[in-house]
């Protein structure tokens, strides 16, 4: 049962049939190329920037990629012009400091700043259920670029999801040479409603076309119950048809070593990002990717949105069989 029944309305109510003009940002990452795909099975025509180095690889008369840097004013004008909206799915890769400053913030700020100028009406934000309790330097970057969308003119959308199926599968490998998954504590301390890279996609795309959407910050999970890691742990252990071990790596552990890395980051630039990474793998273990409760003071599984059909358990299925390979980000926690 989700928690807010309108969230299905999205796709399936009061959203108009109009083929909009849509600028993708972020469309060789993960979500994005899922996002690339429902903008043109929906119908809209869609220009993607990307690096020069990009091995994105789509052909569709309805789609123009562009090779480029989006730190380049006059790149970022070439690209926006005549666009009725801006899908970001722009992430840094490691989520450090400088790194997340220069694309979580300064690529969509400079994006914004051009859609401004050229009279762009619509801007979609990706962003992350995380950043309601911001302590990492990414989660920052987030909010703060978050806050000047808001304080814009233009029709926005802030989608923060829950954990994705991908980032939640780096222990398959684990499992199947029979270790024990890592577990932090008991395995309980945290949960999420995990939600797939397609639903979050259908999620991002209806969100152009439906006023219901504008103007607001959706967070979004995918269908329930909400999941904790030792949930997650069986579910892929009966996925490979392996008896599940866990082992209990102690929450502390990560912020010595943060601590211990962030003295050695006094002489050491690789050790300060380390000393960072340590922190994001602290919070990821200790932090629910659920809706924060303010009155009740507590993360809520009740209150946390639910959207979509695919299942964590299904995708864990199609891994263990070879049907789905795994590619993940830089900063999962195992």
């Amino acid at each position: 049962m989700t928690a807010d029944p309108a969230y299905e309305d999205y796709v399936t109510h009061n959203v108009s049939a109009v083929d909009k003009r849509v600028v993708l940002l972020g469309a060789s990452g993960t979500i994005g190329r899922a996002v690339l795909q429902e903008l043109l099975a929906r119908g809209h025509s869609v220009t993607a920037p990307v690096r020069s180095s990009s091995s994105l690889q789509v052909t569709h008369p309805a789609l123009r990629i562009l090779k480029g840097e989006l730190s380049e004013q006059s790149f970022l004008s070439e690209v926006l012009s005549e666009t009725d909206a801006i899908v970001s799915c722009i992430a840094s890769r490691t989520g450090v400091g400088e790194d997340a400053w220069a694309v979580d913030y300064g690529l969509n700020h400079a994006a914004l700043e051009v859609a401004k100028a050229v009279c762009t009406p619509q801007f979609i934000l990706l962003s992350a259920i995380c950043v309601q309790r911001p302590k990492l330097e990414f989660q920052k970057a987030k909010l703060a670029f978050e806050k000047e969308l808001q304080a814009s003119d233009l029709d926005y959308s802030i989608v923060r999801p829950t954990a994705f199926f991908k980032s939640l599968s780096g222990q398959i490998e684990r499992l199947r040479a029979g270790k024990p998954f890592l577990v932090f504590g008991d395995g309980t301390l945290t949960s999420c409603k995990p939600i797939s890279d397609e639903d979050l996609a259908r999620f991002i795309v209806a969100c152009l076309c439906n006023p219901a959407c504008q103007r607001r910050v959706l967070p979004v999970g995918g269908p329930g119950p909400a999941m904790t890691p030792l949930d997650q742990g069986k579910a892929l252990a009966e996925a490979l048809d392996v008896t599940l071990k866990t082992r209990s790596v102690p929450p502390a552990m990560m912020n010595v070593v943060a601590s211990m890395l962030s003295l050695a980051g006094l002489i050491s630039e690789k050790a300060r990002q380390k000393a960072e990474l340590a922190r994001i793998g602290h919070y990821y273990g200790t932090q629910s990717m659920l809706l924060w409760d303010e009155k009740n003071g507590r993360y809520s599984t009740e209150i946390t949105p639910e959207y979509g059909k695919d299942r964590l358990q299904d995708y864990f299925q199609k891994l263990a069989t070879g049907d789905e390979t795994l590619e993940r980000g830089e900063h999962a926690v195992f």
